[in-house]
């Protein structure tokens, strides 16, 4: 059971967790432990509410795919109950990233004070080019 706020939570039976053989460089245990955890979630199977469901499936994140799963791979750590809690920990981050709502931008103008700052700057800046000039000696 995955607790992602306090109305919505996700049984185990919606959450497909299973081992399997972690890359990377190896050692003694290599190719017979399986530590690294592979997830897989279905956005459209799940008790998720509507809401969830569909800014789930408008995000344009790689790790979900077009039919809807969501998969993730933890490989983090060299035990198979951490990689777990990890894989757990990055849907659950995953799911809330979704319903975060980004504040629109509303567009502003330049005050008419720093208008005049930056037309002061400028005229100084050019002052300074023209002392650099030639000196005449007559």
């Amino acid at each position: 059971m995955l607790e992602i706020s306090s109305a919505v939570i996700i049984a185990d039976w919606e959450i497909e967790l299973t081992g399997i053989r972690a890359t990377g460089n190896g050692g003694q245990r290599v190719n017979k432990v399986e530590t690294a955890i592979h997830l897989r979630f279905d956005i459209k199977r799940s008790t998720l509410p509507a809401i969830y469901k569909a800014r789930l499936l408008k995000l344009s994140d790689s790790r979900i795919s077009s039919d809807g799963i969501i998969i993730i791979k933890a490989q983090s750590f060299r035990t198979q109950p951490m990689n777990k809690d990890d894989a757990l920990k990055r849907l659950k981050e995953l799911i809330l990233s979704a319903m975060v709502v980004k504040k629109t931008r509303r567009p502003t103008k330049p005050t008419k004070s720093s208008k005049l700052r930056r037309l002061d700057a400028k005229k100084k800046t050019g002052s300074n080019k023209v002392l650099r000039g030639k000196v005449d000696h007559q």
